[in-house]
């Protein structure tokens, strides 16, 4: 797929914008998201800054887009980002509906500089009991676990997503 010169600038801003984070004590890592409307947000890596690991440069970008619109659906936009984005980042765009990804730096870029995501994606390869972070479903005696789920879908006023 060749780049259009929107691709381009757009991609150059998210460059910049790490670039510029790290100057300002933040991780090198920007983000620019373009709605279907033309309308740009941007995010730039505040996970130390914020003592948030969840602030990384594509979920700022996100979360501001989706403020700024008053939506959680960005169907149609676009996100630009200085590096190829993480498990938790790629899947923050597929719950916000992204139509495209386009990034600059591979993750082998990043694992260079000190930003190893492999550790992440063999966690999903591993056998579920050998995972070093084990996740277990337990039953809670009188409390459907389901509860939450029968309140959501009887709402007559819930927004879907």
């Amino acid at each position: 797929m060749s780049m259009t010169i929107s691709d381009a600038e757009y991609l150059a801003r998210a460059i910049n914008l790490a670039t510029e984070n790290v100057a300002a004590g933040g991780g090198p890592f920007g983000a620019v998201v373009v709605t279907a409307d033309g309308s740009v947000f941007e995010g730039v890596n505040r996970v130390t800054a914020n003592h948030d690991p969840t602030a990384h440069a594509e979920v700022t970008a996100i979360r501001a887009a989706g403020a700024g619109t008053g939506t959680h659906d960005l169907s149609g936009a676009v996100l630009y980002t200085s590096c190829e984005p993480c498990p938790m980042c790629l899947a923050s765009s597929l719950w916000a509906r992204l139509d495209r990804v386009v990034f600059a730096a591979d993750r082998h870029d990043a694992a260079r500089a000190g930003f190893d995501d492999a550790v992440f994606y063999e966690y999903f390869e591993t056998p579920v009991e050998e995972r070093s972070l084990q996740v277990t479903q337990v039953a809670v005696e009188d409390v459907p676990a389901t509860a939450p789920f029968e309140a959501w879908t009887a709402a007559e006023d819930r927004i879907d997503y």
